[in-house]
């Protein structure tokens, strides 16, 4: 069947074999490969691809297998949604350490993307939040992971985008919260360099993130929203109902253009400067997961799909970094390539367990591109030599054009890690990222 990953780039081949008991794992002797777990799609590029192989299905493996109301630690067979997650864990008084932007992906996927979310300045990784899991390897043998047991295991499959066998259960410590409101505060500023003073001013503060206007130039280069927020301390109230629409059919490939996403960028940024100043209360879902409310908003960007380019480059007293961000969106506001999604965080320096990990210490930008084609990976190739110039890297899970020799570049250990890849397991990035190294 054909399988594609959330940006519809590449549409590849493969043999889908679902999954459905945690303790019944596959017979690899019995199926060809090479093998990939696959669980809900929502990786950007080619991480979740293995065109040509065998992909396997692990949506159905969602069963809660333990849950300590008291410790908040919660064992989960690795295809659970992060959503099925939240619904229990929640009205329990418990909340996910690290969450991404979209709560529509499966626990599995999270520790082999190594997830990061709006508090990566003081709580890291998702990684660093996990106790343990089982892990299956194509000889069929099943080996507890945690960073006592199989330590080596453990740190190249945390970030390890599934290469190093299949991931059956995962357990984890969750955070402890008393409601499901959280309290936050939108800002907007002028410029770049006003918003990272707004990262620094809320550094104290638990999630913190900003979106920027991309194509804005001049005085006004990286305008935008900075908005940081706290759990609340006021009781839970109900649950409001689950408002979600979906886009119906891709829309036509002319429709993002930089005429229209600069239109939206203006209404958008106007309008979050007339907000409400001063904190107010939002249940958790509109502030950690906004556009899960707007069902496949992908097909927004066409058949031809989209590209995802997310990067972090080291960010200290010198402002070094600082310069490196203002230099990539002039770049991209002089491009005519329009991002339709631009977002700023600022990584801390807390280390994650995973080898091939993606935070670390410093700015991470996160930016959308419609898919122009030669036009656009142009593009990309530019704002990769600023981050390798700048000593920083560029996000697996949202790629899908790096070469191999960039790749190298952002992650000298990819050598360490290799020999822990499991023999019969193999995804159509690694194939690309790595032709040629060896």
């Amino acid at each position: 069947m054909k399988t594609w990953s959330w940006g519809n780039i590449p549409v590849a081949e493969h043999r889908l074999l679902p999954l459905t008991w945690s303790d019944s794992a596959p017979d690899f002797s019995r199926a060809e490969g090479p093998f990939l777990a696959y669980g809900y799609g929502r990786s950007y590029g080619d991480v979740p691809v293995n065109d040509g192989g065998a992909l396997l299905q692990t949506s159905s493996l969602n069963r809660v297998l333990s849950f300590d109301r008291d410790s908040g630690v919660l064992h989960c067979e690795a295809g659970t949604s992060l959503q099925d997650i939240l619904s229990f864990c929640v009205p329990a008084g418990w909340f996910l350490p690290v969450t991404p932007g979209t709560q529509f992906v499966s626990l599995g996927g999270a520790v082999a993307n190594d997830v990061h979310g709006k508090n990566h300045h003081c709580a890291g990784t998702f990684g660093c939040h996990v106790l343990g899991f089982d892990l299956v390897r194509s000889n069929g043998e099943t080996m507890w992971c945690s960073l006592t047991e199989n330590k080596p295991l453990f740190a190249a499959t945390i970030g390890g985008l599934g290469l190093t066998g299949l991931i059956l259960t995962v357990k984890l410590q969750l955070k402890k919260i008393v409601s499901n409101l959280v309290d936050v505060e939108n800002i907007p500023f002028a410029n770049l360099a006003q918003g990272l003073d707004l990262f620094k001013q809320y550094n104290a503060s638990t999630y913190s993130v900003a979106w920027i206007d991309c194509i804005a130039g001049g005085s006004a280069l990286g305008r935008g929203i900075f908005s940081y927020g706290e759990h609340s301390e006021r009781r839970s109230i109900t649950t409001p109902a689950n408002r979600q629409v979906s886009v119906p059919f891709n829309f036509p490939s002319f429709a993002l253009n930089k005429y229209s996403v600069r239109a939206f960028n203006e209404v958008y940024y106007k309008k979050g400067c007339m907000g409400t100043p001063g904190i107010q209360q939002s249940y958790y879902e509109p502030f950690f997961y906004p556009l899960d409310k707007l069902l496949k908003w992908n097909r927004i960007y066409g058949k031809k799909g989209f590209y995802q380019y997310q990067c972090v480059v080291p960010f200290g007293d010198n402002d070094e970094g600082a310069a490196a961000i203002e230099k990539m969106l002039t770049l991209i506001s002089h491009s005519g390539n329009a991002s339709f999604l631009a977002v700023l965080k600022v990584f801390g320096d807390k280390q994650s367990p995973g080898i091939l990990s993606f935070p670390m210490k410093g700015i991470t930008l996160a930016l959308d591109f419609s898919n122009r084609g030669a036009r656009t990976l142009a593009l990309f190739s530019e704002l990769d030599k600023i981050v390798i110039n700048n000593g920083g890297r560029v996000y697996p899970a949202k790629d899908a054009r790096m070469s191999a020799d960039a790749f190298s570049r952002f992650f000298p250990q990819w050598q360490e890690f290799e020999q822990y890849i499991d023999d019969q397991f193999s995804s159509s990035f690694w194939r690309r990222v790595t032709e040629g190294l060896k």
